[in-house]
């Protein structure tokens, strides 16, 4: 008797979702450019707006090459079911609006993305909902800052930029205590090298512009967990905010799906050797990147992460005015916020992606002036090395 194997992630990649087009024939996913689907009867309008029966209605309701690539995502993280927006951050704000009231509080880590921190911002100063930021490297930390109102605990690891990592089981262990649902950003690793799910979390959230496209041809963003929460979320805060991706951007998700896994292997391979020529050049002071022996979470990189990932961060040891100089020399990095392009991009996060938060609370989270963080892409590595070099010696 013939028995299934368990399929490996890039197989997963490429097939799950779907299968060649009934109709057609048609290989690659079909993109159906349509704002509203055809009822065969009011009667099945009736019971497709009732949910008696499954179906498409409305494409902000729903559509299937958006489908596709939403099966794609649940099957890579291991999840029930997944739901796709039109960007990170639709889907950021869509998942915190509909698990929190007013009153409530969300813990997050001391490191946030930006544009995180400024919705949390947002919905303290309008709608009540509290947050703190907190340092969650070790147990006592992240149980000091718990409130008797914490509702979700939002985990970014690594974080954006110092590369700090979060204990995922340990997260977890503390959020079933208080009934609270654990949300992680997993932009940086993608589900290539990390399943947060797979560590007991709820919900997992990309900024699918990044490493899950590939290519800075698109922006989107994707959410995955239990069915019953992304069912409820896809016809109240998704429906109702109107993030919604559309099917042409999902088909070049989907495109950039299938060649995740060749990518991310180059993205790690190049994001190694970067890393270990900044850590010895004379002028770098410091590097940030959970591959280097020497960084202190290594260890627990190597049990939660299946690679390193094409991410890290650096300071010279000249400071901000020495990464400025470095930073107007780079010729084949391309100075430009995002990341997860097969393009390698510098940019500083102080002066630019994390601008919105004030200086204070910047420093607190590790995000010195000087800092510079590098998205590593997939050009031949000797080439991203010596263009490095180049602009250090302006340094």
């Amino acid at each position: 008797m013939h028995r299934q194997k368990k399929q490996g992630l890039s197989t997963t990649a490429i097939h799950a979702g779907y299968h060649s087009d009934p109709q057609t024939g048609a290989l690659a996913t079909p993109i159906y450019q349509t704002s509203t689907f055809v009822f065969s009867s009011t009667e099945e309008g009736a019971k497709r707006f009732s949910g008696e029966e499954a179906g498409y209605i409305y494409s902000r309701l729903g559509n299937p090459t958006i489908t596709v690539l939403e099966e794609k995502m649940a099957a890579l993280e291991k999840a029930e079911a997944g739901l796709a927006f039109a960007s990170g951050m639709a889907a950021v704000s869509s998942i915190l609006m509909a698990l929190v009231r007013t009153g409530d509080h969300i813990l997050g880590t001391k490191g946030l993305y930006g544009c995180t921190y400024g919705l949390l911002t947002l919905m303290k100063d309008r709608f009540a909902v509290n947050y703190s930021l907190c340092d969650m490297t070790d147990e006592d930390s992240i149980r000091q800052m718990l409130q008797p109102t914490t509702r979700v605990i939002y985990v970014e690891t690594p974080i954006n930029p110092t590369m700090e990592l979060v204990d995922l089981k340990l997260v977890v262990k503390i959020a079933k205590e208080i009934d609270a649902y654990v949300v992680v950003d997993n932009t940086f690793m993608s589900p290539y090298l990390q399943r947060p799910i797979e560590y007991g979390c709820d919900i997992v959230i990309h900024s699918a512009t990044k490493f899950i496209g590939g290519h800075g041809d698109v922006i989107a963003g994707v959410a995955v967990g239990p069915k019953s929460i992304m069912d409820s979320i896809r016809m109240t805060t998704q429906k109702d905010m109107g993030g919604i991706l559309a099917p042409f951007d999902a088909y070049l998700l989907i495109r950039g799906l299938k060649t995740l896994g060749v990518r991310m292997d180059r993205h790690c391979e190049n994001g190694q050797r970067v890393a270990e020529f900044l850590h010895n050049h004379p002028k770098v002071a410091i590097v940030h990147y959970p591959g280097l022996p020497h960084f202190p979470q290594h260890e627990l990189a190597c049990e939660q992460m299946d690679g390193f990932g094409g991410i890290l961060a650096f300071e010279l040891e000249g400071g901000m005015e020495a990464g400025i100089r470095m930073m107007n020399k780079v010729r084949l990095c391309k100075r430009a916020v995002s990341l997860g392009d097969v393009d390698s991009l510098i940019q500083h996060p102080a002066s630019m992606t994390h601008s919105v938060i004030p200086a204070e609370e910047r420093w607190k989270m590790g995000i010195t002036d000087g800092l510079i963080r590098l998205s590593v892409g997939i050009e031949d590595v000797e080439d991203i090395i010596d263009d490095l070099d180049a602009a250090l010696s302006f340094a």
